[in-house]
This record gives C-alpha cells, structure tokens and sequence, in this order.
C-alpha cells in the first residue's frame, strides 16, 4: 500500500507543480495582453510585446491548469483501480509525463512561430517537430491509462472489483472454512 500512496504523492506533487507551470505561463498571457510587462504594485514596466497570439496563450494556460487538476483526480481515483503498486506507479508516471509533455508542448505555439505541433510539414520550423513528438507521447500515454481504466473498471470481474465491501469481505473469508 505504501507505493500506492507513493503514486498519489507523485500525482498530488507534480499536479501543483503543473499548476504553477500554468501560473507562469498566465504571467506571459496577462503580458500579451496589456502589450508590456508590468508587475504591479511594483513600479515601472518593460515596453514588449510578447510572441504569439490570444488563442495560443490561452491554450498553453488552460492546458498546464486543466492538466494539473486531472493529476489530482488521477491520485484520487488510484484506489478504485485496485492495482497493484508497480501498476499504480505506471499509471502516476503517464500522467505525470502527459501533463508536461501536454504543457510544454502548448507553450511552444505562443513562444515560437508556427509551433502548434498539430502536422508536421517539410517547413515548420524544429520547435513544431519538437511540439508534435511531445504531443505524441502524451497522448500514447494517456491512452495507455484510459484503456487500462476502462478494463479495470467495466471488465474485470475479480473478487477485488466486486461490490461487496471490506468488512462484507473480511466476514465472508473468516466464516468459511
């Protein structure tokens, strides 16, 4: 069981380390918007416009916050997976991986020019590429958890994912012989 938490430590963790990524990139958002930067209260401000456009700040923002909120469900769903430790650390090291390669890669299109990492095309620049691949292998690993929940939770039919409850459980094992 220790590994189990283990995993849900790591999800918890880097979910807020996802969130403060996302907090970041809003800082760069917020500067495309007013066109400079500026850190009230404190004075002065730096006469830049920031790269890239509105939809591509505000994808890579709501990219690093929606990210990080799915690791903390993913912690607080592990233990109705009932997997075993080495599985549930699996599962946390996906997620783990597909928020940041998620995040990084939506950071790139507002940074760099045309880096939305959707198609790659003879000439796109090396940060679409490096885009694209990220996006890749978030993806290969999100959909390597989801189908292991789906079969976890609609197929297996082990006594460990039956409705009976602990003490149902206990009880049935202590009275038969």
């Amino acid at each position: 069981m220790r590994d189990i938490s283990h995993a849900q430590r790591l999800l918890v963790g880097h979910g807020a380390l996802v969130l403060l990524a996302a907090f970041v990139i809003g800082f760069g958002f917020l500067f495309y918007l007013i066109g400079e930067i500026r850190l009230w209260p404190f004075p002065g401000s730096i006469q830049y416009q920031m790269p890239g456009t509105y939809d591509a700040w505000r994808m890579a923002h709501m990219e690093g916050i929606i990210t990080g909120f799915v690791l903390w469900i993913t912690a607080s769903i592990i233990p109705i997976l009932r997997l075993t430790e080495k599985t549930a650390r699996r599962v946390a090291l996906a997620m783990i991986t597909t928020a940041w390669t998620f995040t990084v890669a939506s950071t790139m299109d507002p940074l760099f020019e045309n880096s939305r990492g959707i198609v790659i095309k003879e000439d796109m620049p090396l940060t679409n590429f490096i885009a694209f691949n990220l996006f890749v292998v978030g993806i290969l690993a999100v959909t390597w958890v989801m189908i292991l929940t789906i079969k976890r939770c609609l197929f297996d039919k082990d006594e460990q994912t039956s409705t009976a409850t602990e003490p149902q459980r206990a009880s049935a094992q202590t009275t038969a012989y």
